[in-house]
């Protein structure tokens, strides 16, 4: 008689082998170094057995050209790669990386300040990303020069070149020290002046840019008539409200004549003298009264006072004039926008444009 045990000679299924690899990466996980250590290579692969990571700095490893390439670089990528929309993206970079630059001076030679760089490119729509330390590396083979706007042209051609785009932009940001003498007793000190220069190239076409924030005192126009009413009519002493009043002027240079930081400012003083003073004692803020009463000015005036002073220079083409006067009056400031020319143009403004004009001393 023939017995049937059905089921012993049948070979494992999909099913089984799963859960065979199941049990083999449960036990591995839980296994001593030693039963780990005997398992086949073929085993550690199946139960994903990793060598145990090294603690230790390896500071005698060193790079060779094989490791570096082989090194992942993601942001580089394909294509296949991009998140979100694939469209061009307009500025992508860094900002604020700061190192120690030589300007050109007007009239006290050459003078090292810190300065804060922004430096970003355009990125086509196919385009992963940008290696942004490039920006860095590309700029500081220009740092130990002289500043000019030549200088910042040659990095941006480089960075241009190393990041294999079209268009790109350098911003510059510093600090720059003017001696100022007072208005009466011959004393002088250093007045600092935020400034920035930019260099922008869009569809093959560069503009180079200077920001100055200058910083003034308003006296409002008709607070000093009505102080003066009182006096007359009725002997009664009154005092016309000023303010701490701040300017960024915006220019676009043109033509080959250089534009100096100095000269910027002058311009600027010429249009509205009554700049804040640095050094001063009692016959100085005797002067410095005298001359706000001498040039009382609604926000409005100054807007075009400044505008006056920048269409008369040929070495300045298109400008920006934004002007905030921070009442001492009122609760709020009173502000005006003034532009020339199609590369300051904007019908909407930065949320805190007229926030950052707010200087502290």
């Amino acid at each position: 008689m023939n017995i049937h045990t059905p089921g012993i000679s049948k070979l494992p299924d999909n099913k089984a082998a799963q859960d065979a690899l199941s049990v083999l990466r449960q036990w591995a996980q839980t296994a001593s170094a030693a039963e780990l250590e005997a398992l086949t290579p073929e085993m550690k692969t199946l139960a994903q057995v990793a060598a145990p990571f090294v603690r230790d700095y390896p500071a005698g490893f060193t790079v060779d050209s094989a490791y570096k390439t082989g090194l992942p670089d993601l942001q580089n990528g394909p294509s296949s790669l991009i998140r979100g929309a694939k469209r061009m993206i307009q500025h992508v970079g860094i900002s604020n990386f700061r190192l120690p630059i030589r300007y050109r001076t007007r009239d006290t030679g050459d003078l090292t300040l810190e300065t804060s760089v922004t430096g970003t490119v355009s990125l086509e729509a196919e385009k992963k990303g940008i290696n942004m330390s490039r920006i860095m590396r590309t700029f500081y083979r220009h740092a130990e020069e002289t500043f000019s706007f030549e200088v910042i042209e040659a990095a941006l051609d480089d960075y241009k070149t190393d990041l294999e785009s079209f268009d790109a932009r350098i911003q510059m940001r510093t600090s720059f020290p003017m001696k100022m003498g007072s208005l009466r007793s011959g004393l002088e000190g250093y007045q600092y002046y935020d400034i920035a220069l930019e260099l922008i190239e869009v569809d093959g076409v560069r503009r180079k840019v200077v920001h100055l924030d200058y910083v003034y005192s308003s006296t409002c126009p008709c607070s000093l008539e009505l102080s003066e009413h009182a006096r007359r009519s009725r002997n009664q002493l009154a005092t016309p409200h000023s303010q701490r009043s701040v300017a960024r002027i915006s220019v676009e240079l043109t033509g080959d004549e250089p534009m100096w930081f100095e000269d910027l400012v002058e311009m600027c003083r010429a249009a509205i003298p009554t700049e804040t003073q640095v050094m001063v004692k009692r016959e100085d803020e005797q002067a410095f009264a005298e001359l706000n009463a001498a040039n009382p000015i609604f926000v409005e005036d100054a807007a075009r006072l400044f505008a006056q002073a920048l269409q008369r220079d040929a070495r300045i083409g298109d400008f920006r004039v934004v002007a905030s006067h921070q009442e001492s009056l009122h609760s709020h400031d009173a502000v005006s926008v003034l532009t020339e020319g199609p590369t300051f143009a904007a019908d909407s403004l930065d949320p805190t444009l007229f926030k950052s004009l707010y200087h502290v001393g």
